[in-house]
């Protein structure tokens, strides 16, 4: 190790997922391993069960580069604000979730792209992997297609399934908590990151794997992902209004565009039918989903997608 080693703590938010732990956290200690040179790499273990799910999996590493904390606080925001809190002095954080597999290379690439930018964070792409295979429809509606872009770029907006942080420029920002079971919570603190420190940079090499299980494989799921998406960036954007009249104008920008997008989506998805075109008819379904969570966000209807009793 030398005078100029980052530290950096990975941090795995968990709920009920004992299985994906046992195959994410031998990968994540192989990665911490390589860096060991330039990086002194801890792994955390936010376990946001309220029975503490993951407290029994075996944490046992010699080199005690494994710790385990427990929030029971419900919403991805506590677990999100429990993994800030956890990380200490160290220099980075990275989230990662219990569902995601990293490519071989992803730590060193992302720590590679901090050190050549300065920003207060290293984006990294998510690319899904079915667990069986979708239906025709799903695929052509191309749900799951995530965005790719050349490394350097500049992003003003992230979620946390891959995402690299510079603690010292996140200070005291934290995931709010009113967000924390309707989803969102990401959006708003990377565009409030953004705002305040500049922008993110994409790290297009970096990639995770997302094992998509078959219950999200629905109709029903993805569109009402469409929605939760639309809704959750009016619900940030209204956030991040300065006055009353910056949010009044906010919601008719929103509500404008969100019409725009369910008329237009409307119009496309039945070209589809009467086509016979299953792209166009579930495209149009998308668009129209996300222009009627656009218009819901923006005057006050919240879309709660992390349900749990």
């Amino acid at each position: 190790m030398t005078a100029s080693s980052l530290s950096v703590v990975i941090a795995v938010l968990t709920y009920q997922r004992p299985d994906d732990l046992a195959e994410l956290i031998p990968l994540l200690r192989e990665q911490a391993q390589a860096e060991a040179s330039s990086a002194l790499v801890s792994i955390l273990i936010v376990d946001n069960d309220p029975s503490a799910n993951a407290s029994g999996w075996s944490y046992s590493d010699p080199q005690s580069t494994i710790s385990y904390v427990h929030e029971p606080v419900p919403g991805i925001a506590a677990a999100r604000n429990r993994a800030l809190d956890s990380a200490g002095d160290a220099d980075i954080l990275i989230f990662i979730d219990d569902d995601e597999r990293p490519s071989p290379l992803w730590l060193h690439l992302l720590l590679q792209t901090y050190r050549s930018h300065d920003a207060p964070g290293v984006v990294g792409p998510v690319i899904s992997r079915f667990s069986c295979d979708p239906e025709p429809w799903i695929v052509a509606g191309r749900f799951f297609d995530r965005r790719r872009l050349p490394t350097g770029t500049p992003v003003d907006v992230a979620a946390t399934n891959n995402l690299l942080l510079d603690l010292k420029r996140v200070g005291s920002l934290r995931f709010d908590p009113a967000f924390g079971l309707s989803g969102g919570s990401d959006t708003l603190f990377t565009r409030e990151l953004v705002r305040r420190e500049g922008h993110l940079i994409w790290c297009d090499e970096a990639t995770v794997d997302d094992i998509v299980p078959p219950a999200r494989l629905t109709r029903n799921w993805v569109l009402a992902r469409a929605f939760r998406s639309g809704n959750s960036w009016s619900r940030t954007s209204i956030h991040l209004a300065d006055d009353g009249a910056s949010r009044l104008a906010t919601r008719l920008r929103l509500s404008a565009s969100g019409l725009a997008r369910v008329a237009s989506g409307g119009l496309l998805s039945a070209a589809g039918v009467v086509g016979r075109t299953p792209h166009l008819h579930a495209r149009g379904l998308r668009r129209l989903n996300r222009g009627g969570g656009i218009v819901s966000g923006a005057w006050g209807h919240v879309y709660s997608e992390y349900r749990r009793s």
